[in-house]
């Protein structure tokens, strides 16, 4: 979860050698160069002719995590290896060889966020010590789905602790179980959260496509700043039933990859309706199972863009880059439309921050109470972290957790209060679309990657455009849009509730005819 919008008005005894670093690493260095910026087509035709096999693919990406995350660089992308992963992929390989093919994931090796339920012998942490020893005794619906697909569970990744929901001054990428994950463009940057293993992961071909969850921005924000595609889905597109939560009005799962072609691959084997999770009932009969037919490259011609005047009048470098992107966006028969979004969803910042609290609280103590962790509420994971301070909370504390904890239960007037105006924000940007008869916002996904500041936490590079997608539980996708000194960012499109075909075929219009998706090059620092 992005918190900036609501905290920025606010013994890690290796940091010393992981932030020292040497020459600038030699991408030509790694092994399996072959999976470099590979999609998932190509890996499935190098299956079909035999070139490769899941487990010669698996084996490939498992020897790059070893020499990019482990040594090398030293990402610390990922948080944990899946123990059955050849053993899965030899699986995928018989089927293969008996003519069962289940699908274009069938063989792709996946990660997954360590807030995501996995049925096996990993743990599922939020890169919390104080769940060190938790596992799933199932998958989550998604994870089952991933499996049915015949993907390759490969591992799961680092992330901010507890999704971004601890501390006032917390850190992106770390965590006090996994560390501090780095951004593979620029290795002193903060890779931005919180799927941030998931999104340094894919950006340096650890894996072929990743799972992220969002709150407000965690996945296209650390996806902007690593130079990904990916989808937050609408609410209810995804299953949430087996991840740790945050808010049950605002998360949800959604695939990170280098080419939105292979999100979009990832979206539609994920869906579906789960009895866990009421509100995927809305999906009926507007979820799909597969979104590629709408990969068009003419996606734009004749559709009205939404732009906030903020964001074009951004002086920041990243606001150049917004103002070449509108420029491809008309060449690609687009119409700009100077919309004032933010603006009529400012006063509704305060009222989201009040939900997460409540729904926090509500959802984590009943996760805890299912789970085999050690502590079985919010306040024991308060009472763990304070006994042990100087490993749990070395830079930042629980500001958050304590703040969460002191609130009430679901049936609290402040409570309803709040919901009642994060709502309103569904409403405002429906009218908006109408009123302005466009086909979608779109805007700056994220700033560039900020230093990693173990003291001061994150800090704001530009603007963003997480919010309002994120407290409508609207879909949006990012595209890489350019880079400023080496570092990536992203355009944004979203639009109302269910309507990722369309959005699909915008932002791959767009993706197609700019082409801006870079290979990070592992660099120490600006030096040189």
């Amino acid at each position: 979860m992005d918190r900036r919008k609501f905290l920025q008005a606010g013994s890690l005894s290796g940091m010393g050698v992981l932030l020292a670093g040497g020459a600038d690493a030699n991408p030509a260095e790694y092994p399996f160069r072959n999976l470099e910026e590979t999609s998932i087509n190509q890996l499935q035709e190098k299956m079909r002719q035999g070139a490769l096999s899941a487990a010669d693919i698996t084996r490939g990406y498992l020897k790059r995590i070893e020499a990019i995350d482990r040594q090398g660089p030293s990402l610390n992308a990922v948080i944990e290896i899946n123990p059955d992963a050849l053993s899965i992929a030899a699986a995928m390989d018989k089927e293969r060889k008996q003519g069962r093919i289940r699908g274009p994931l069938h063989g792709i090796p996946v990660l997954i966020k360590d807030n995501i339920d996995s049925g096996d012998k990993m743990m599922t942490t939020a890169g919390a010590l104080a769940l060190s020893g938790n596992k799933a005794k199932e998958d989550a619906f998604i994870i089952k789905q991933l499996r049915a697909a015949g993907a390759v569970l490969l591992g799961k990744t680092n992330l901010s602790e507890w999704a971004n929901f601890r501390g006032n001054r917390s850190v992106s990428g770390w965590s006090s179980r996994g560390r501090q994950t780095r951004c593979p463009y620029i290795l002193d940057r903060n890779p931005c959260g919180s799927s941030s293993g998931s999104a340094a992961a894919v950006a340096a071909s650890l894996c072929a496509i990743s799972i992220g969850t969002e709150t407000n921005g965690s996945i296209v924000s650390p996806a902007s700043v690593n130079g990904l595609a990916a989808i937050k889905p609408t609410v209810g597109l995804w299953s949430r039933s087996g991840i740790i939560p945050i808010s049950a009005t605002q998360d949800t799962a959604g695939p990170m990859a280098r080419t939105l072609e292979d999100a979009v691959i990832l979206l539609g084997a994920l869906t579906g309706v789960d009895p866990s999770d009421t509100i995927t009932k809305e999906s009926t009969g507007k979820a799909l199972t597969d979104y590629t037919p709408f990969l068009d490259k003419n996606g734009l011609r004749g559709k009205r863009i939404g732009i906030d005047p903020t964001h074009t009048k951004s002086r920041l470098a990243t606001g150049g880059l917004f103002r070449e992107a509108i420029n491809i966006l008309k060449e690609q028969g687009a119409t700009i439309v100077e919309v004032e979004l933010l603006k009529a969803l400012d006063p509704i910042g305060n009222a989201e921050m009040l939900v997460l609290l409540y729904e926090f609280k509500d959802g984590v103590n009943r996760y805890l109470a299912g789970a085999s962790a050690r502590v079985r509420s919010i306040a024991d994971v308060i009472a763990f972290n304070e006994a042990n301070d100087s490993v749990a909370m070395p830079f930042f504390k629980q500001e958050l957790l304590v703040q969460s904890n002191e609130k009430g239960d679901l049936g609290s007037g402040e409570y309803k209060d709040a919901l009642t105006q994060v709502l309103r924000s569904r409403k405002i940007i429906a009218d908006l679309l109408a009123e302005h008869k466009i086909d979608a916002f779109s805007g700056i996904t994220h700033g560039v990657a900020c230093c990693i500041d173990l003291i001061n936490g994150d800090y704001g590079t530009g603007p963003s455009f997480n919010t309002p997608a994120a407290i409508s539980g609207f879909p949006h996708i990012t595209i890489p849009m350019g880079s400023v000194k080496g570092l990536p960012s992203g355009i944004s499109f979203f639009s109302a509730a269910y309507t990722e075909p369309a959005l699909i075929a915008m932002a791959y219009a767009y993706e197609q005819a700019s082409r801006m998706r870079k290979a990070p090059q592992y660099r120490k620092d600006y030096s040189g």
